[in-house]
């Protein structure tokens, strides 16, 4: 009697592209910690020489390490925080990095502000500024910017993202486009030399690529903890960015190739 042997795979798992699968492999190495070729190639239905290129592509990119048999998690990707979770990390270096990024913003300017713990210590500064626009995807930079009556509050709408208590999606990215604007402030999740500036959440870093578009000057604001670590999405290259803020951690090599790259480099003290 002859048998034959069906093998059923996950359609969505066998649809994905290179991009998609290795972003994949690090999420599950992430959440696990660790995994195992054999279960990459269980999972995928690849071959081993194709699940050990990912690992090894992933590695040299700093996105996981290779270990005999599979990989462990990188310690160079940093956990997603809650915005109160990162409201209570660093919180007096991030409102110093406020302060110097506002003093970069001129009356009478369009800027549009990224969501985050950092970009919420910039509005709180702004409210003391007339006549500026202001964008924002962030839930709470639109709440701290109420204490103003003196300038223009457009949100962008879209899909609310609970955690970071902000909006994203193609309804988010639809309403930037139409505008332009003097300056975009950004924060980041990492900087790393061959990745740039990431974040975890695709749909942010999407939304952030836009953002760059539509304005004249990039602004990163980001404490020295976000150097030498890197998320899954790339937002943009150094040398898209104008003006980094930061605080006088930044590691020798970071300050030197930024400043080498053109970009303007402003430390706090």
């Amino acid at each position: 009697m002859i048998y034959s042997v069906v093998i059923v795979y996950d359609y969505k798992v066998m649809c994905m592209n290179t991009i998609e699968r290795r972003h994949d492999i690090v999420q599950q190495t992430l959440k696990q910690g660790k995994v195992a070729v054999t279960e990459l190639i269980k999972k995928h239905g690849l071959s081993a020489v194709t699940i050990r290129s990912d690992l090894n592509h992933l590695h040299n990119k700093g996105l996981l390490i290779r270990a005999r048999g599979g990989a462990t998690a990188s310690h160079k990707i940093m956990k997603e925080l809650s915005v109160d979770e990162k409201h209570h990390e660093y919180s007096e270096t991030k409102k110093k990095l406020a302060q110097l990024a506002c003093l970069e913003i001129n009356e009478g300017e369009a800027i549009i502000l990224d969501s985050g713990s950092t970009m919420a210590g910039v509005a709180e500064c702004l409210v003391k500024f007339r006549r500026l626009v202001v964008m924002t995807n962030g839930l709470n930079i639109a709440q701290n910017l109420l204490h103003s009556d003196d300038f223009e509050i457009l949100v962008t709408g879209g899909t609310l993202r609970k955690k970071s208590m902000s909006f994203y999606g193609s309804q988010a990215e639809e309403s930037i486009k139409r505008y332009y604007f003097d300056k975009v402030i950004l924060g980041a999740d990492g900087i790393d030399f061959h990745a740039g500036l990431t974040t975890h959440f695709e749909y942010e870093a999407i939304l952030n690529r836009v953002m760059c578009e539509v304005a004249k000057e990039v602004i990163v604001v980001t404490d020295s903890s976000k150097f030498n670590r890197s998320g899954v999405h790339k937002i943009c290259e150094f040398r898209q960015i104008n003006t980094l803020i930061t605080d006088q951690n930044i590691p020798d090599n970071f300050a030197q190739s930024i400043e080498k790259a053109g970009v303007k480099l402003i430390i706090s003290q």
